[in-house]
């Protein structure tokens, strides 16, 4: 059984109707592999970043009525919570895995995050073109770097520091028929590959 890696049954969860039946799924075929993913990667990234970091599982305790479209397990210096800084995210949705860092609505910093990566611009392109751009944490809609212009890249960090709803994360996509899902080994060397990359903008 696979401890850290996700399997087509993960992807399904999403597509179980009703709460309590897709919450139930959720916990007990997806959540333990966010909760290792989480144990492994507080470790790496406090060693990587030099700062204690602190693993964060989504419970989605606030859900009465509509059931969850994707999961994640979220990392921050801060043991309360993430949102309120960049932070480092794992997670998935029907359609991808992903693994990406930067910053959503919710964080009081990212007027000055969003100043600092403006000038930065060719730290983006120095990322594998087949990185993926988020400009919504709440939608599964993301943008290959190779289709985004410096100009694209630009508005979405100016929207990120003038809208009150702006939001900009960066990282790799996982389609459920990628490689990197094939076992754990290769899942987690990958992620650690595509953290090293991102730690850049940390």
């Amino acid at each position: 059984m696979l401890k850290y890696s996700f399997t087509e049954k993960d992807f399904d969860v999403f597509e179980i109707d009703g709460l309590e039946p897709r919450m139930s799924a959720l916990i007990e075929t997806t959540r333990p592999k966010l909760e290792n993913l989480g144990e492994h990667f507080s470790e790496y990234l406090t060693e990587l970043t030099g700062d204690e970091q602190f693993a964060h599982v989504a419970k989605h305790a606030r859900r009465k009525v509509n059931p969850p479209d994707d999961t994640w397990v979220s990392f921050s210096t801060n043991p309360r919570g993430y949102k309120m800084m960049p932070h480092f995210q794992i997670g998935l949705y029907n359609s991808h895995a992903f693994c990406m860092y930067g910053v959503i609505y919710e964080a009081p910093g990212k007027k000055e995050t969003a100043s600092k990566w403006l000038g930065d611009i060719d730290k983006f392109r120095a990322l594998p073109e087949e990185y993926h751009v988020s400009l919504d944490h709440m939608k599964p809609k993301k943008t290959k770097l190779d289709d985004m212009t410096d100009e694209d890249i630009k508005a979405g960090l100016v929207r990120l520091r003038d809208v009150k709803k702006g939001e900009f994360l960066v990282g790799k996509v996982y389609p459920p028929d990628d490689k990197a899902l094939k076992n754990d080994e290769t899942f987690i060397k990958d992620l650690e590959n595509v953290m090293d990359k991102l730690v850049k903008f940390y």
